[in-house]
């Protein structure tokens, strides 16, 4: 199986305001001697460091990190905050597919009475100065959470479609749900992962990372972000919200436009080696086609979506 068939994506203890996480056995993993998941990877001939035991396109390795940390402050500007939830002194968060922890970091400093955890399968970057109310717990949410039902306050993914199976995420938002205490709150967000008005070499790209996708099983065609709202009322929440938010893709829509340009370039760029064995382009024709692109999206006027919902569990 080539390698783009496979994914990517120190604890400190609480002080002693925040309130403990509850005990709970974490799955059954191999593990390494340092504590964290064991997983296998491999080196593509860009060097590009990937995982190979779950459905993910982009690399994991440092490179991802900064482009992953990059993201988040572009997301926070976009957002003007890290959720949209309408929390109410959380004292347990959650953060499933953590990435590098930025996320959880910031809302570790947001609320310094909060315990907040970050949940991934391998830890992403070292921290040399984690908060203190954060720790991070290896794990997969596919093979379930690590932790009893009606555990936190708050809940939180985001940027899982290429990540999760298609068919699996009814069953993921259930699980979110399950660990999520009365009267918590459940918060989504995805990328709609089809800009428009789209171009014919925008479509092209789109058509290209929509195949890679599927041969995975994972969404390429942004069904998943329009079903956040859906998924999170099946699971049993109530006060469910969706917003949609549209942005400029391209220098046209100023520095936010620029920086989300900057981004997505930067992450279909990772995809170098998937689109090379796939339909035998050559790298150096894909960055043409890359560049392109983004000069189409200034000419069109191209705009990005995103998509959040959140629920409470009643």
């Amino acid at each position: 199986m080539p390698w783009w068939f496979f994914r990517r994506k120190s604890a400190t203890a609480p002080t002693s305001h925040p309130q403990p996480l509850p005990d709970a056995p974490l799955p059954a993993r191999p593990r390494s001697g340092t504590g964290e998941m064991t997983l296998p990877s491999r080196v593509d001939a860009g060097e590009r460091r990937y995982l190979e035991e779950q459905p993910y396109l982009l690399p994991k390795d440092l490179k991802e990190v900064n482009r992953l940390d990059f993201q988040h402050y572009v997301l926070r500007a976009i957002l003007r905050r890290n959720y949209l939830a309408p929390l109410q002194a959380p004292r347990l968060i959650l953060d499933v597919g953590c990435g590098t922890g930025q996320w959880a970091y910031e809302l570790a400093k947001e609320f310094p009475l909060a315990s907040v955890v970050g949940l991934d399968v391998e830890q992403a970057k070292n921290s040399v100065s984690p908060p203190p109310n954060y720790r991070f717990v290896p794990g997969d949410v596919l093979s379930g959470l690590p932790f009893n039902d009606n555990t936190f306050d708050f809940v939180h993914q985001r940027f899982l479609w290429a990540a999760l199976p298609l068919s699996a995420w009814p069953r993921v938002v259930r699980e979110l749900v399950r660990v999520t205490a009365r009267g918590g709150w459940v918060e989504l967000l995805e990328g709609n992962t089809q800009s428009a008005p789209a171009g014919p070499l925008t479509q092209r790209v789109q058509n290209m990372l929509q195949e890679l996708a599927s041969l995975q099983g994972v969404d390429g065609s942004g069904e998943v972000a329009s079903s956040l709202d859906r998924y999170l009322k099946e699971a049993g929440l109530v006060q469910v919200q969706r917003h949609e938010i549209e942005v400029p893709l391209g220098d046209w829509g100023g520095r936010i436009g620029s920086l989300l340009a900057l981004d997505i370039r930067e992450a279909c760029a990772a995809l170098s080696g998937a689109v090379a064995m796939r339909f035998r382009m050559e790298p150096s024709e894909y960055q043409a086609l890359l560049d392109a692109v983004f000069q189409e999206c200034n000419q069109l006027k191209t705009m990005y979506r995103f998509v959040a919902a959140y629920g409470q569990k009643p």
